[in-house]
């Protein structure tokens, strides 16, 4: 959620820290700051609530440059969205601090540092850390040795990048439960959340593992895993440019990353497909053995993620006999659990850094489950160093918060994953051929679909002043109507409710007026007559329908029914197809209406805290 971004080097680098600031946008936040070391060795702050231009503009006032510094965007948890609670936070004009986490046990912290004549300056439990490193580096004289012993007293989830006058040439940092990694440049090294912060700086990066403890100096570091031994990790060396993560000519990352699905499905494709099969030995080197022994699974996710792996249990289950759970993450994590004989725990994730996705893993291979597998977009992230098998869905970087061609790339690999399962309950060779051939044509399929664009955005005004919307769908496309609902809800600010079209004589028919736009979702599949009997109880009550169909439905337009047709579509890919104009829907409406499209209120990237 929270950005960090550091530097040390032989230039200043005051700019490197605004540039990565900007990187880091996407993950949402309400406060943004930096601390420079000056050349007389001091700590110039500047900070401010709200956007980086509002950054920029107080550095315009007050300007700041230095060697050697840190940078912050803060998503509030702890304190308010102030000037005075944002990060770095300083303590006596020595220590400067930016945390990515949450410190359980800050009370306690701030209670006994007050008693050692502490002054705090905020609400934050991050004040507490910079003020222990503090008391520590008075003790021990060195700042790694002080950041040491400092989050031995830490309970909770942190990323910290921290500099003192006493040392001006040298940053710290470390990771426990929230993702950091360094970047390595030509006498000057870096920190950031994430790869994306610094690819105008360089493509060499070590990702930083649980515990792991850095000293960076402009021209060397050091690396200490959990236990204190010095180390070394791999470098990785980043495929991704700079240019990966600019707008380009979109007005918007989101309508940007929507348009860049055909190309994304075709990198997850990309060397995983035969000629008339899908290739095992894309989920890893142990998927075979694995595959073969499993006897159920059990799926594991947040949000968006969680409709592809309510997607995947209807995908599973018809064709295998396995049974599928899926559970939102921060449930299973909190209640008694029944573990089945050989279930296979798949945890799905864009980020591969969501806190309770990650907490979920660590539980069930805790309490037993046999085998786990992630389907992630992030080859070195948490989740999968932590997983036995691991699909990377490829779908490069997605900046805008609500979530676009990461789920189409993760319901393109969970059809993969679902064909390579069912080949071992007597799926015949030709139906996975065809399988196969449907998702070899999958890009152009949805480089067609984006064709509709003008259409939906015409469609898109009669949302624009509407408050409340619903979203229908039967079978494996619930789960669809439930992300269209959820791509509404979270960028337009429109309530928006997802059901299975059979729910509605339960309950939601009573919203049912002229006020309520309703959307479906119609693949021409065997629920289809079922679906039109839901459509006429809608239509009979006044409600104005907004049909998203198989031309083969034969669902026509007439009053009080909009129908947008897609070309015919095979049920194995149609929840993917389905899913791209909602997003079209959504992001138009959105737009309409004025909200910032990218970065809604309220809501974060990468949910790294609990």
């Amino acid at each position: 959620m929270c950005g960090i971004v550091g530097a040390v080097a032989n230039r200043d680098i005051t700019a490197v820290l605004i540039h990565g600031l900007q990187r880091l946008e996407y993950r949402g936040y309400d406060s943004a700051g930096i601390a420079v070391l000056d050349n007389e060795h001091c700590i110039q702050r500047v900070r401010s609530v709200g956007k980086i231009k509002n950054l920029q503009a107080e550095l315009e006032k007050t300007p700041a440059s230095g060697f050697t510094g840190i940078g912050h965007t803060r998503w509030a948890t702890h304190g308010e969205p102030t000037t005075r609670n944002a990060h770095p936070h300083v303590c006596n004009d020595c220590v400067a601090i930016v945390h990515n986490g949450i410190i359980e046990n800050h009370e306690a912290l701030r209670e006994q540092q007050l008693k050692e004549g502490f002054t705090f300056t905020s609400d934050t439990d991050t004040e507490v850390i910079v003020h222990q490193i503090e008391k520590y580096i008075k003790t021990t004289g060195s700042l790694l040795q002080a950041v040491k012993k400092a989050i031995q007293d830490l309970d909770g989830a942190y990323a910290l990048g921290v500099v003192t006058t006493a040392e001006p040439g040298t940053l710290v940092c470390t990771r426990k439960g929230s993702p950091l990694v360094i970047g390595l440049g030509e006498n000057e090294n870096y920190i950031a959340s994430d790869m994306s912060a610094l690819l105008s700086e360089t493509s060499d990066f070590i990702i930083m593992h649980e515990g792991d403890i850095a000293e960076l100096k402009a021209d060397s570091f050091q690396l200490y895993d959990a236990a204190g031994n010095s180390i070394e990790r791999d470098v990785h060396v980043s495929k991704l440019s700079g240019n990966a993560v600019d707008k380009g000519e979109y007005p918007h990352y989101m309508l940007k990353e929507i348009y860049e699905q055909p190309a994304a499905i075709a990198e997850t494709l990309e060397g995983r497909i035969g000629q008339d099969k899908v290739l095992d030995s894309a989920f890893g080197p142990k998927a075979i053995e694995i595959f073969d022994r499993i006897k159920a699974v059990q799926i594991l996710a947040c949000g968006t993620s969680y409709h592809a792996g309510l997607i995947a249990k209807y995908g599973i289950e018809s064709v295998t006999s396995l049974p599928v759970n899926v559970e939102v993450a921060s449930e299973f994590r909190y209640r008694k659990v029944v573990v089945l004989p050989d279930t296979l725990v798949i945890t799905i994730s864009q980020s591969g850094e969501t806190a309770d996705t990650l907490a979920a893993l660590r539980k069930a291979k805790e309490i037993g489950y046999a085998h786990s597998l992630a389907i992630c977009n992030v080859a070195e992230s948490s989740l999968v160093r932590e997983s036995e098998l691991s699909m990377m869905t490829r779908a490069g970087p997605e900046i805008g918060v609500a979530s676009t061609k990461a789920f189409t790339t993760q319901l393109v690999a969970i059809l993969m994953l679902v064909t390579v399962l069912a080949r071992r309950f007597g799926f015949p060779a030709e139906t996975e051929a065809k399988v196969v051939d449907q998702l070899r044509h999958l890009p152009g399929i949805i480089d067609d679909v984006l064709g509709l664009d003008n259409e939906i955005k015409e469609v898109a005004k009669d949302f624009a002043d509407k408050d409340h919307a619903l979203f229908l769908g039967r079978g494996m496309h619930y789960p669809v109507a439930l992300e269209g609902a959820l791509k509404l809800k979270e960028i337009s600010y429109i309530h928006a409710e997802g059901y299975p079209a059979g729910e509605l004589k339960h309950g939601p028919i009573a919203l049912v007026d002229k006020n309520i736009p309703i959307v479906a979702v119609a693949p021409n599949d065997k629920l289809i007559d079922k679906l039109k009997s839901n459509l006429e109880e809608v239509r009979a009550r006044g409600g104005q329908l907004y049909v998203f169909a198989d031309k083969d439905c034969n669902i026509k337009s007439e009053d009080g029914l909009k129908v947008i047709e897609v070309a015919p579509l095979d049920i194995a890919i149609s929840p993917i197809i389905f899913s791209v104009p909602l997003q079209l829907l959504a992001y138009h409406v959105a737009v309409l209406r004025g909200t910032d499209v990218d970065q809604p209120r309220n809501l974060a990237k990468s949910v790294t805290v609990e």
